[in-house]
């Protein structure tokens, strides 16, 4: 009979893995997993007491109704996962830090702004020898989620810091492994003229832990584990399928490790990324923070799903500042930055392919995506292939652009079109000049108009002014513009998600931003 399959974190097939079945009768039947991780066993359909281990994997007790639906046995590599729960809190407040490492591990607390400062040690973790790694639930772990609570260990505790950022716990074990658990501190009360999101909603969406996420198998795991994903995973598969072409995409857990925001230890703000999710995840969302630190802006940086609980107080703020990629934004986040721009606030958005795909929050740490079937928005050479504007409204009616696909995983410096513009003071730069040109993004090399990209669109508001394109080929390049009058506020879009990684690179990118930012602080 067909028992089940056994498969690792990223639901990939284990081959030969022990496993140890005992039902009612208390007679143990053993067996081993094959080359696809199907586990095959005599046995009578019933509930079953199971042991499965195999080398290279955290070992597991658990219990499994044999006879219906094939079981979906995880194994848990042995490698560190952890994240702290919640996410992102307010300053004051505590937290859980959920850790699973194989060795014995010491914790510390760290801020990363203008450059990776040390906060406080945290102690190590609180367990016998063999214990500090947790087992991984079974079936659809990116849907559930995973608990690994510390229990009452007060050393797997932290209180946040007063001051609020982008802070990282650092687990480092004692064999010389390193990981990053991302953690925002938001501020109890506004401290500063500039509110900046974090896009906690983004990283959700990325997120392959558990073999699933809103690019990797979104629709839901397939009927068994991969075994080669250069050939099993669907976008391998079957090409001509597209990315998204269902109606329901079953929710994904933020409760859960992300081990795409961990940043290498070795990598420095300064430096090029050096992992594949950097340059549009956390250590983007770094370079950002470190600009806005080292150029004197004072600013409170929030997660962007306390904007959907109504959580952010926007009307303490001139200024709201977009990070590289707000890709999916709940109805209520757009509505209320939408309100508060029209009522005067001041709106930069430093990324590209923003707002594109509505998102709802589920019991708080469950993530829910409308993506819908794309093949109704048509084959995205145009500047309007958005998910948000075919469910609800146009993100370029804000934010002046909208999402173009020619521009995807290309780069290019930006082309000056309106040189006499304000943005453009003191850069020395004229028309057809081109800037933009040094980054440092590791994955896509060419200059600040790239990766994914935006373009003024039928439903940009009226007067909207282009101040730059991007000279991507194939008429992929961003346009950077100026949305001069929303109701009584306004607004810049830089509509490239490749713009941050080039703020701490190239001088005219953040001369030109920080003459936005000087404008829109100023008093008028």
């Amino acid at each position: 009979m067909l028992v089940g399959y056994v498969s690792d974190e990223n639901d990939v097939a284990i081959a030969d893995a022990a496993v140890e079945l005992m039902g009612a009768d208390g007679v143990p039947v053993v067996c081993r997993s094959s080359a696809s991780g199907r586990v095959d066993a005599d046995v009578a359909p019933g509930r079953y007491d199971v042991v499965l281990a195999r080398d290279g994997y955290g070992p597991k007790r658990t219990t499994a109704v044999v006879g219906a639906e094939p079981v979906r046995f995880r194994l848990l590599s042995d490698r560190t996962y952890g994240f702290v729960w919640p996410k992102e809190t307010t300053s004051g407040t505590t937290a859980e830090i959920r850790v699973s490492c194989p060795l014995p591990y010491r914790l510390s607390l760290w801020r990363y702004g203008a450059a990776r400062e040390p906060v406080a040690p945290l102690g190590v973790g609180e367990h016998e020898p063999g214990a500090t790694a947790n087992p991984l639930p079974d079936g659809d772990v990116a849907g559930s989620g995973v608990d690994w609570s510390p229990g009452d260990f007060p050393g797997q505790r932290v209180v946040a810091p007063e001051r609020s950022g982008l802070y990282f716990v650092h687990v480092d074990d004692e064999g010389g492994g390193f990981h990053g658990l991302p953690w925002i501190v938001s501020p109890s009360a506004p401290t500063a003229p500039v509110a900046v999101l974090a896009s906690d909603l983004t990283w959700t969406a990325y997120n392959s832990f558990g073999g699933r996420s809103n690019y990797l198998n979104p629709a839901g795991l397939p009927p068994a584990p991969t075994v080669s994903r250069r050939q099993d995973l669907a976008f391998y598969a079957t090409p001509e399928r597209g990315e998204w072409e269902d109606e329901y995409y079953p929710p994904l857990s933020l409760r859960r490790p992300e081990p795409d925001a961990s940043i290498p230890l070795d990598e420095e703000v300064d430096g090029p990324t050096t992992t594949r999710p950097g340059p549009h995840l956390a250590a983007a969302d770094w370079r950002l923070l470190a600009w806005l630190e080292r150029q004197g802006y004072a600013h409170d940086l929030y997660a962007e799903s306390r904007l959907d609980r109504g959580e952010v107080p926007l009307d303490a703020y001139r200024v709201l500042v977009l990070g590289c990629h707000p890709e999916y934004w709940t109805y209520a986040m757009f509505q209320r930055v939408r309100d508060w721009v029209h009522a005067g606030g001041r709106l930069l958005h430093l990324g590209g392919n923003g707002l594109n795909c509505e998102v709802e929050l589920l019991d708080g740490d469950r993530l829910l995506v409308h993506n819908g079937d794309t093949r109704k928005l048509g084959p995205g050479e145009g500047p309007d292939w958005s998910r948000f504007t075919a469910r609800r409204e146009p993100e370029a009616a804000l934010l002046g652009v909208g999402y173009d696909q020619r521009g995807l995983l290309t780069a290019a410096p930006y082309e000056v079109v309106s040189p006499s513009h304000w943005a453009f003071e003191g850069t020395g730069v004229g028309a057809g000049d081109l800037f933009g040109e040094r980054s440092l993004n590791g994955r896509i090399l060419g200059g600040a108009s790239g990766h994914e990209t935006d373009k003024i669109s039928p439903h940009s508001p009226p007067g909207t002014t282009l101040l730059a394109r991007g000279v991507n080929a194939d008429g992929g390049g961003a346009h950077l513009v100026h949305v001069p009058a929303f109701g009584r506020g306004e607004v810049v879009s830089a509509g490239s998600i490749a713009f941050v990684m080039s703020l701490l690179a190239d001088d005219v990118v953040s001369a030109l931003t920080r003459n936005v930012l000087d404008r829109f602080l100023a008093e008028r």
